[in-house]
């Protein structure tokens, strides 16, 4: 009899521990247990400036509250080139992941991987650079067209119609190429304007520094300059100062930076900037989570907008606490 009871109590023990593992299972993530079997892959760039930086911060952020809320897991990777990347879209691809959010470093580069995707039947939001294919399901970005447009219409009215303008693009990819598309578009019907320099600074602080301190030798008279990034406008301003320049009226950034929203509420050398927020990333991330749950998008486009930030409405968007 002894035995027998020392049996079931061994047992009933047993079950127990069964019962605790299977809850604590259960629990994992802090979300609903439902969807506990759905991951979202995040491919993203390394945080090489600020804007990115705060994007990473933001699609983390997002996709923790998704995996608390819902129980959704994510998988986050960041890489340095377009072939790193593309071995971590791989890598998501053979994890057998639900969907991809992917920013790519470069549109081209990576485009043939999207494909991959896409050949997987994996969904795919993109994220502020397109791909030159059509294997995303849904492509969240901001204006970059009305960015360069907005842009040209500043300089037109700041200069009176009338000046020699110096360009600072991005490196390859749709972003650097709609926000010039748009600039160009939009001074182009001004005889005045004359783009008499363009070079790219790599969305760089320190290379716009080192690509403006060379055109600020190479050209003796300069009216503005026109950057596609914050950051890039920081190092531009930096080459100038360095120079002793003062020939040039004003620089322009795009994305909203809590330093060029400074300089631009202190009457500095960066008077105007385009907003471009690295929170768009949010977005594609909570859509990212519906597409992994099986429904269809509402919009296979979402367009944030490239709202003009100058002196008369800083201070709406200026947040000293910002990590941007």
């Amino acid at each position: 009899m002894r035995k027998l009871w020392l049996f079931l109590l061994a047992l009933f023990v047993i079950g127990l521990v069964a019962c605790g593992e299977e809850s604590s299972g259960e629990s994992e993530g802090g979300g609903d247990s439902g969807d506990s079997d759905l991951t979202i892959g995040i491919s993203l760039p390394s945080a090489t400036h600020g804007w990115m930086g705060a994007l990473i911060d933001n699609a983390e952020s997002q996709a923790k509250e998704i995996q608390e809320a819902e129980g959704i897991n994510y998988i986050m990777t960041n890489a340095a080139d377009p072939n790193s990347q593309a071995n971590d879209v791989d890598d998501l691809i053979s994890q057998d992941v639900d969907v991809i959010v992917m920013l790519p470093i470069e549109s081209a580069a990576l485009s043939p991987v999207g494909q991959k995707v896409k050949d997987a039947g994996i969904p795919l939001v993109i994220v502020d650079r397109e791909l030159e294919n059509d294997a995303a399901t849904v492509v969240v970005k901001g204006d970059n067209e009305g960015i360069g447009v907005n842009a040209g219409e500043y300089f037109i009215d700041k200069l009176g119609g009338k000046g020699k303008i110096v360009e600072i693009t991005g490196p390859p990819s749709s972003v650097t190429e709609q926000r010039g598309a748009g600039f160009k578009e939009a001074i182009e019907g001004t005889d005045g304007m004359e783009i008499i320099a363009s070079q790219s600074g790599d969305f760089s602080t320190e290379t716009s520094l080192e690509v403006m301190q060379n055109i600020l030798q190479a050209q003796p008279e300069i009216d503005a300059v026109f950057t596609q990034d914050d950051g890039m406008a920081l190092g531009v301003v930096q080459a100038i100062k360095e120079a002793g320049r003062e020939d040039i009226q004003f620089v322009t950034g795009a994305g909203g930076a809590k330093e060029v929203f400074e300089s631009i509420k202190d009457d500095g050398l960066i008077s105007a900037t385009f907003l471009y927020s690295p929170t768009m990333v949010r977005e594609g991330v909570k859509i990212a989570a519906e597409l992994a749950k099986g429904e269809e998008p509402e919009e296979t486009m979402v367009i944030m907008e490239a709202t003009e930030i100058i002196k008369d409405n800083v201070e709406e968007q200026y947040d000293p606490d910002s990590k941007f």
